[in-house]
C-alpha cells in the first residue's frame, strides 16, 4: 500500500530545499502547477484570506503530508576517456 508521502511524491508535490520561506508548501504548489514560487504565494494567501480560520489548519496539514524533496547526489561529470601518457623523449 502507498502511503500519503509516496502518493504525493509520485504527483509531485514535494517541499523543494531550495526556494523555501517557511516549509516550503507554497514553492512545491507552484512547482508542482508550473508558476513561480511567489506568484504561488501570493496566490495561496488571497484564497486563504477568502475562506476564514483556513490558514490556521490548511499550511501546516500540507506541511505534514508533503514530503521533502530527496536531497540531490552530486553532479555527475561526464565519462572521461583516460588521457594517454606522454610518450618519452
Amino acid at each position: 500500500m502507498e502511503t500519503v508521502h509516496d502518493s504525493f511524491r509520485t504527483q509531485g508535490l514535494v517541499r523543494p530545499r531550495r526556494g523555501r520561506v517557511l516549509g516550503g508548501v507554497c514553492a512545491g504548489l507552484g512547482q508542482r502547477f508550473g508558476i513561480d514560487p511567489w506568484p504561488a504565494r501570493l496566490l495561496f494567501v488571497l484564497i486563504l484570506m477568502t475562506i476564514p480560520g483556513s490558514q490556521i489548519l490548511l499550511y501546516p496539514i500540507l506541511w505534514i503530508l508533503m514530503p521533502s524533496e530527496a536531497e540531490s547526489t552530486a553532479p555527475v561529470a561526464p565519462p572521461t576517456s583516460p588521457i594517454p601518457p606522454a610518450p618519452a623523449i
